[in-house]
C-alpha cells in the first residue's frame, strides 16, 4: 500500500504544471551558476598550476554548485510538499483518507516516498552537471559522491519537515511559508552559534547545513548520516502522531 500511495503522489507531481515549472526554474538557475563556475575556474587555472595541493575541479565547481543547490532545494521543497495533506483538508477528502482501512504509517510513508523520489531525481540532475566534466578533466569521485549523498540526506530532511507542516493547516500557502520559516530557523542556528557558549553550539548542532558542510568537503561521518536519519524519522513520527490524533477525534 505504501508504494501505491507513493506512485499516486508521484503521478500527481508529474502531472502538475507547478512542479515542472519549479523544476525548470531551479535547473535553469543551477545550470547558469554551473557555467559561471566553469568560467571562474578557467580564469584561475593559470594561478593554480604552481600551487601545491591546489584545489581541483571538484572543489571549485562541484562543491559550490552543490552548496547553491542546497539553498535552492530549501526553497523548492516547501512549494512541493505544501499540498501533501493541506490539499486533502482543503478539498475535504482528508476525513475520507483517515477513514480508509489503511495504517497511518503507510499513508505517511507513501506520501513521503512519492515526494522524495521526485526530489532525489532533482539532485541527480544537479550531479550530472559536474559529471559531464569527467570526459575532459579529472574529478574526485569520492568528494562528488559524498556531496551528492549529503544533498540527498538534506533534501530528505527538508521533505519530512514539509510533510509534517502540511498536516497543520488546510491552506497550502500557509504550509509552504511555515515550512520555509522553520527550515530557515534551523539552518541559521548554526550561524548564530559561531563563537558562542556550549549551549548555543548545541543549538547550532541542530542545523542541517552544519552536517552538510562536512559531507560536502568529502568527510563522511556516521554521526552526520545518523543526524539526518533521526531528523527525518522525528518529523515523520510527528506526522503519524498528528494523523492518529485526527483519527481518534473522529
Amino acid at each position: 500500500m505504501i508504494f501505491v500511495i507513493a506512485a499516486r503522489e508521484l503521478r500527481s507531481l508529474f502531472l502538475s504544471p507547478l512542479a515542472w515549472t519549479l523544476l525548470a526554474v531551479v535547473q535553469g538557475l543551477l545550470a547558469w551558476i554551473f557555467l559561471l563556475l566553469i568560467d571562474d575556474f578557467r580564469n584561475l587555472q593559470g594561478r593554480l598550476i604552481g600551487l601545491e595541493n591546489a584545489p581541483g575541479v571538484t572543489d571549485l565547481i562541484a562543491a559550490p554548485l552543490f552548496r547553491v543547490a542546497a539553498w535552492c532545494l530549501l526553497i523548492l521543497t516547501p512549494l512541493l510538499t505544501m499540498r501533501l495533506f493541506s490539499e486533502e483538508r482543503r478539498t475535504r477528502t482528508f476525513d475520507l483518507l483517515l477513514s480508509a482501512p489503511i495504517e497511518t504509517s503507510a499513508i505517511v510513508l507513501g506520501k513521503y516516498l512519492g515526494i522524495l523520489v521526485f526530489l532525489l531525481g532533482t539532485t541527480i540532475l544537479v550531479a550530472l552537471m559536474p559529471l559531464s566534466l569527467a570526459a575532459g578533466t579529472s574529478l574526485d569521485f569520492g568528494k562528488l559522491l559524498a556531496g551528492l549523498l549529503g544533498l540527498d540526506l538534506l533534501v530528505a530532511s527538508f521533505a519530512a519537515v514539509g510533510l509534517y507542516m502540511s498536516t497543520l493547516t488546510a491552506q497550502p500557502a500557509v504550509a509552504a511559508v511555515s515550512t520555509l520559516g522553520l527550515l530557515l530557523f534551523l539552518c541559521f542556528t548554526d550561524f548564530a552559534s559561531i563563537g558562542r557558549e556550549t549551549a548555543d553550539n548545541l543549538l547550532g548542532y541542530l542545523s542541517p547545513l552544519r552536517h552538510y558542510d562536512a559531507l560536502l568537503s568529502g568527510l563522511f561521518d556516521s554521526a552526520d548520516a545518523a543526524y539526518y536519519l533521526l531528523f527525518s524519522a522525528a518529523f515523520l513520527g510527528l506526522t503519524i502522531r498528528r494523523l492518529d490524533d485526527g483519527r481518534l477525534r473522529d
